[in-house]
C-alpha cells in the first residue's frame, strides 16, 4: 500500500528496513514524553482542584482545554504536516508543547486557574500536532498488515510514560496537600509546586527536539497504486473511517474520564478511604496495567485479529467496571486499575483500523482521528457532572457506554465498504 518516494529507495530498493528500525526507535521517544505529559494531568486535576477548591465540573476543565485541543488543532496540524512532512511537523510539536509547559511558571506566580488553562491548551496543541504526524509515520512505516502491532508496540513505550507520570507527580504534587479543612488552608498552599516540574518537561521536550533534528527519518508517501481510496475526494467518505473517529472519540473519553478521578474514587470511604499522596500512586498500576497490555498487544495483534482482541477488551473494560462501581474495599479498587490492562490496544488498533485502505487520504484521515480525541475534553465533563449530581460512583456508567461501542466498531463498523459517499450523520 506505501512505498518510498523514488528519490529515497535509489537503486537499492530493498534498504530501507534498518533505517525503519533506527526511525521506529527514534519516534518511540516522543510516545513516551507525551504520555508522561498526558498523564499528570490525572495528578494535576485533585491538586488544583484543591487549591481552587473546585467543584468537579470545574476541576475538568483541565481535560476540557487540554484535550480540547485536539478538536481545534487537528486538522489544521493534518494539513501542515501535508505541507511541511512528518519529520518538520514532529519538531514543530516539539516546540509549541515546550512553550505550553514553559507557561505554567508564570501561571503558578501570579496563582491563576485561567493562565494554567491556557497553558494546557498551548501545550497540548504541541501534542496534537506530534500525534498527527507520528501515529501514521508509524502506521506506514512498514508492511501494512502489521501496522496495528507496530503501533501498539510504540504506544507502549506512551504508557510507560503514562505510568512514571502519575508517580512522579503524587510525590512532587499531591505530597505538598495539606489537610484541607476550609478556605483559608486552601489559599496557603503554595501552588507553585508544579513550576519545577513543568519547567523540567518542557526543557525535555526542546532537547529531544534538538537529538530529533539530528537523526535522519526516510520519507514515506502512499503509494498510488491500485487504491480504493484513490476513487474518493474526501477521507470522511469512508465509513469505516467516520465509525473509527467515533471509536477514539469514546476510547480517550473514557480512559481519561477514569484515571482522572481514581484520586478522588479510592478516596472514598466505601473504596479506599486513602490519602490523596497514596492514590496518586495507586493510579500508576492504572496506566502501568496498558504498558504490560500493549506490549503484549504487539505480540498478540501479530497473532490474532485486531478486530476480536479490539472487541475482547472492550468486553473486559466493561465487566471490570460494572464489577467495581457494584463492591466495595480492595475488589472495587483493583478491578478499575484492571480497566488499564483492556485499555492497552484500544487507540492504536482503532487507529489503523480506521487508516485502512485510505491511501492518499491518510494525512487527512490522521487529523479527523486526531480531532476525536476531543472526547477527551467533554466526556470527563460530563463525568464530572455526573459525580457532582447522582455521585461519583454512577458517573463510570458512562465509561462503560464508551466500551460498548468500541466492542461493536471492533466486530461490526470497522469493516471498510468500498464506493461510500454518504454523508457523515447517516453513517449508523
Amino acid at each position: 500500500m506505501y512505498s518510498a518516494p523514488p528519490q529515497a529507495a535509489g537503486s537499492d530498493s530493498l534498504t530501507p528496513t534498518p533505517r525503519y528500525t533506527s526511525a521506529l526507535s527514534a519516534v518511540t521517544t516522543l510516545f513516551f514524553l507525551w504520555g508522561f505529559i498526558t498523564s499528570l494531568n490525572d495528578i494535576l486535576i485533585p491538586y488544583l482542584k484543591a487549591i481552587f477548591q473546585l467543584s468537579y465540573t470545574q476541576a475538568n476543565l483541565i481535560n476540557l482545554c487540554f484535550f480540547g485541543a485536539y478538536f481545534l488543532m487537528s486538522i489544521p496540524a493534518g494539513k501542515l504536516v501535508e505541507r511541511v512532512g512528518y519529520k518538520r511537523g514532529m519538531l514543530l510539536g516539539f516546540v509549541v508543547a515546550a512553550i505550553g509547559a514553559f507557561v505554567f511558571y508564570p501561571a503558578a506566580e501570579q496563582r491563576s486557574y485561567g493562565l494554567f488553562l491556557g497553558a494546557l491548551f498551548i501545550l497540548a496543541s504541541g501534542i496534537t500536532l506530534l500525534q498527527v504526524a507520528a501515529n501514521p509515520y508509524v502506521a506506514i512505516l512498514g508492511p501494512p498488515k502489521s501496522a496495528s502491532a507496530r503501533l501498539t508496540l510504540t504506544q507502549a513505550f506512551n504508557s510507560v510514560g503514562t505510568t512514571l507520570g502519575p508517580v512522579l507527580g503524587s510525590i512532587f504534587l499531591l505530597s505538598r496537600l495539606p489537610a484541607l479543612d476550609n478556605a483559608t488552608t486552601a489559599a496557603s498552599i503554595d501552588v507553585r509546586a508544579v513550576q519545577m516540574p513543568y519547567l523540567i518537561v518542557g526543557g525535555m521536550l526542546l532537547l529531544i527536539s534538538l537529538l530529533l533534528s539530528r537523526v535522519n527519518l526516510p520519507q514515506i508517501v502512499p503509494a498510488e497504486g491500485n487504491n480504493a481510496a484513490s476513487h474518493h475526494e474526501k477521507a470522511w467518505q469512508y465509513r469505516h473511517l467516520m465509525l473509527g473517529v467515533l471509536g477514539i472519540f469514546a476510547y480517550v473519553g473514557a480512559e481519561v474520564a477514569i484515571g482522572s478521578h481514581l484520586v478522588s474514587y479510592f478516596a472514598l470511604p466505601e473504596v479506599g478511604g486513602l490519602t490523596p499522596l497514596a492514590a496518586g500512586q495507586m493510579v500508576g498500576f492504572y496506566w502501568g496495567g496498558a504498558t504490560v497490555g500493549r506490549f503484549a498487544g504487539a505480540y498478540l495483534l501479530n497473532k490474532f485479529s485486531p478486530t476480536k482482541l479490539l472487541a475482547f477488551n472492550a468486553a473486559g473494560a466493561v465487566v471490570l467496571v460494572l464489577v467495581s462501581i457494584s463492591t466495595t474495599g480492595p475488589l472495587a479498587m483493583w478491578t478499575v486499575l484492571a480497566v488499564g490492562l483492556m485499555n492497552s490496544i484500544m487507540y492504536p488498533t482503532i487507529f489503523t483500523l480506521a487508516l485502512a485502505g485510505l491511501g492518499r487520504h491518510t494525512e487527512e484521515a490522521s487529523g479527523l482521528l486526531c480531532t476525536a480525541i476531543v472526547g477527551g475534553a467533554l466526556v470527563p465533563v460530563l463525568f464530572g457532572a455526573m459525580a457532582d449530581g447522582p455521585g461519583l460512583r454512577w458517573a463510570f456508567v458512562l465509561p462503560v457506554l464508551c466500551y460498548i461501542y468500541i466492542g461493536w466498531y471492533g466486530l461490526r463498523g470497522s469493516r471498510p465498504i468500498a464506493n461510500l459517499v454518504t454523508p457523515p450523520i447517516a453513517l449508523l
